[in-house]
């Protein structure tokens, strides 16, 4: 099967299912599911390396695991996060960065933040696909001083939607918003002409992602701390309670999205 386009996916009209995936046996599961989008996140930093936030990981790591799930996925797109330090100071330096992660298999590179208009125009110009990752960005963690809704107040919201306008003229691809209002989201999306995907972030997103592990309910927390101490976030979902199998799990989530039914009211903020 030939791999789909971003812009054919779209145009399809159905609602567009990203998962996060780190591995060939994850990628070649989440691909016979249905899934439309695997995201190899920098998420890998807590589910697979235990740590605190997503701050230590590498180019070489997100490199690897890019390669990992290329080879299993052949015919999936394949989104990867650009890694903290590795564009946010230089053009040049974010260029051939992300042209490194599309050399491993990448389609399409994601960076934080809605300052970095310049570096997204760029980056497109020269025919790198970008994802603008919106709302809470987690490599900000620190700065925004924990992990915390954005967007809940009128300067807040103002700033995120004209973060986005600027990004999709720019030439961004596609937008990520995480952790907002959903009525905020929708609207954005109605306004601008690039798709959205959501993670907390409401129903009407183009599209929406889940961290696999939180998918399957089997993350607990980082490494060195109790299982028991650790609150999943509104916005996830166990699809594997009742079902027989990963596969199965994974393909049910794909058509909760493709349904309109997940994200729910209870998962949105």
């Amino acid at each position: 099967m030939r791999k789909q386009t971003l812009d054919q996916l779209v145009a399809c009209g159905e609602k567009i299912a990203m998962l996060t995936c780190y591995d060939a046996t994850f990628a070649k599961v989440c691909a016979a599911a249905g899934v439309d989008i695997l995201l190899v996140g920098d998420s890998l930093g807590m589910v697979l390396q235990g740590a605190e936030n997503t701050l230590q990981v590498t180019m070489q790591d997100m490199i690897y695991h890019t390669r990992c799930v290329a080879a299993g996925a052949p015919q999936t797109l394949i989104m990867t996060d650009m890694p903290y330090g590795s564009y946010e100071h230089d053009k040049e330096d974010a260029y051939r960065n992300a042209q490194a992660l599309l050399d491993a298999g990448a389609d399409i590179v994601k960076i934080e933040g809605g300052a970095l208009v310049e570096t997204t125009r760029y980056l497109a110009e020269r025919g790198i696909p970008v994802c603008a990752h919106l709302g809470f960005t987690p490599q900000s963690v620190q700065q925004l001083g924990g992990y915390k809704i954005q967007g809940k107040t009128d300067e807040s919201a103002a700033k995120i939607t004209q973060e986005a306008s600027s990004m999709s003229a720019a030439g961004a691809c596609m937008i990520l918003f995480e952790m907002m209002p959903a009525a905020l989201a929708g609207q954005i999306t109605e306004k601008i002409k690039t798709p959205t995907i959501g993670i907390g972030a409401g129903v009407d997103c183009s599209g929406q992602v889940l961290v696999i592990q939180d998918l399957l309910g089997i993350y607990t927390g980082v490494a060195g701390k109790t299982p028991g101490d650790y609150k999943a976030p509104r916005f996830a979902r166990n699809f594997l309670a009742g079902r027989d199998s990963i596969q199965q799990a994974i393909a049910d989530y794909v058509q909760a999205v493709k349904q309109k039914t997940f994200p729910a009211a209870e998962h949105s903020y």
